[in-house]
């Protein structure tokens, strides 16, 4: 048995079109006594909704067993002040947080999709009213840096090219609270009471998912659906400790590789 952490985006569904035996695969994850959590860096939803998704192609959790960047931001920005340039689903999910416009403590950068909503959260006055409150001393947070997310209709662009923007403005550096940091992870393995070296990271992402994960002494183990490229994991020196065809291969792999 082992503790799980399970991608979303790529692992389980792209484009919140399922992913074929991901369903069946949870399952049989469940059924062989593997403790699972479901780790995300999604920010175009809230996590009732990511829930309530994954929920309605048949798998099996319940919302607890989510935990997404917004979790991360209000454990690491509750008491400040703070500016927050994210996508209005994500805005309930932070609450515990102070949600202001100006004098603020920290900008906290959401992510993006295609929406007419992001034209207007990155907007040249909302990122200029960021850039301005960086200038006058705010720290900078970021709810993940990633350059592109895999759709149905291929690659579209991220928010960590507003992040860099604002770094690059500011002469500063962004604090990430989702995957990849330390901190994100060492999370999820408190959630699950486990040690990270007896848990096993599954993602779709060599960056975030695989490199995150050993970076804290996790195994990892990729999946050739969602962002995979063939010719990334042959340039990288990132290496999983495994790699298989999709989730629905990953409860047999697992159960000749931990034994």
């Amino acid at each position: 048995m082992a503790a799980i952490l399970l991608d979303v985006d790529g692992v389980l569904h792209v484009s919140g079109q399922p992913l074929p035996g991901a369903a069946d695969a949870v399952k049989r994850l469940r059924r062989a006594g593997h403790r699972l959590r479901f780790v995300t860096n999604a920010t175009t939803r809230s996590k009732a909704d990511l829930a309530a998704g994954l929920q309605s192609t048949g798998i099996e959790l319940d919302v607890a067993e989510v935990q997404t960047t917004a979790d991360a931001a209000v454990e690491a920005l509750k008491g400040r002040r703070v500016l927050a340039l994210v996508m209005h689903a994500l805005v309930g999910d932070l609450e515990g947080l102070e949600l202001v416009g100006d004098n603020v403590d920290a900008v906290l950068i959401g992510g993006a999709d295609d929406s007419p909503e992001t034209n207007l959260v990155f907007s040249y006055m909302n990122l200029a009213r960021a850039f301005a409150e960086l200038e006058l001393g705010a720290d900078l947070y970021c709810l993940h840096r990633n350059r592109w997310w895999q759709t149905q209709r291929g690659p579209l662009l991220d928010s960590g090219c507003y992040v860099a923007g604002l770094e690059y403005a500011a002469q500063t550096a962004a604090t990430v609270l989702g995957k990849p940091s330390p901190a994100y992870f060492d999370a999820a393995c408190r959630a699950l009471d486990a040690e990270p070296s007896m848990t096993w990271m599954v993602g779709d992402d060599l960056e975030t998912d695989v490199a995150g994960a050993r970076g804290v002494g996790m195994r990892a183990v990729l999946v050739r659906t969602g962002k995979f490229r063939p010719d990334a994991v042959e340039t990288s020196r990132i290496k999983p400790d495994g790699i298989v065809s999709s989730i629905a291969h990953l409860p047999e792999w697992l159960e000749e590789h931990i034994a």
